[in-house]
């Protein structure tokens, strides 16, 4: 491989590194601190969106999403309980397993993040067009395929791509997988079609 391309490469790396850990542990540290104070990490606030985009996940749904053993889930799921953020509910099918949803706190919180997130990133984006932006997600996209790919079992591995709600991920279209967000994000909207809707009823005066 030519010199110049190896040391292309490293800088691209470097370069996403650099992006990464600017939006996690720059942008989204403050604005989290700033919604929450102290009361909420960003693994909690991860596992809050997984609550909100499917359909009730359980704890071992919870330690798959993220990552970490069903015990250290289970003590962030404590935590976001005794906060008032989470709802945990004895599975009525599996009395060994619990349910989990989001107390009207805990949407609230999530509202008000992503109202200040989507605020922020207008701000740090206003210079790039959207053509410009999709270009380069299609970049990432791609290479972040190629790297999952190689690895040894790549249906296995969760980016927590549904942390910012994306409706299109290239990495199922190039790897040819559903991930583990989406699976549980179909089971919701399947859950959502097959529900009655409710009737509304005016208010009198």
């Amino acid at each position: 491989m030519p010199a110049d391309k190896t040391r292309t490469m490293k800088d691209f790396l470097g370069s996403a590194q650099v992006f990464a850990t600017a939006v996690r542990d720059v942008m989204e540290s403050r604005l989290l601190r700033q919604v929450s104070g102290q009361q909420v990490s960003q693994a909690q606030l991860k596992l809050l969106a997984l609550v909100q985009q499917t359909e009730t996940p359980s704890v071992t749904d919870a330690a798959a999403f993220l990552g970490v053993t069903k015990a250290a889930a289970s003590q962030t799921v404590e935590k976001l309980v005794r906060r008032k953020w989470l709802r945990r509910e004895e599975d009525q099918a599996d009395r060994r397993s619990a349910r989990l949803s989001l107390t009207e706190a805990g949407e609230r919180l999530l509202r008000e993040y992503e109202r200040v997130r989507a605020d922020k990133l207008g701000k740090v984006f206003r210079e790039y067009s959207s053509q410009d932006l999709r270009r380069l997600s299609d970049i990432l996209d791609r290479v972040s395929a190629e790297i999952v790919n190689h690895t040894a079992k790549p249906e296995d591995i969760c980016l927590q791509c549904g942390i910012y709600f994306r409706e299109r991920c290239l990495l199922r279209s190039l790897i040819g997988r559903t991930c583990f967000y989406q699976r549980h994000r179909g089971a919701k909207q399947e859950s959502a079609r097959s529900s009655p809707k409710r009737p509304k009823h005016k208010l009198s005066n």
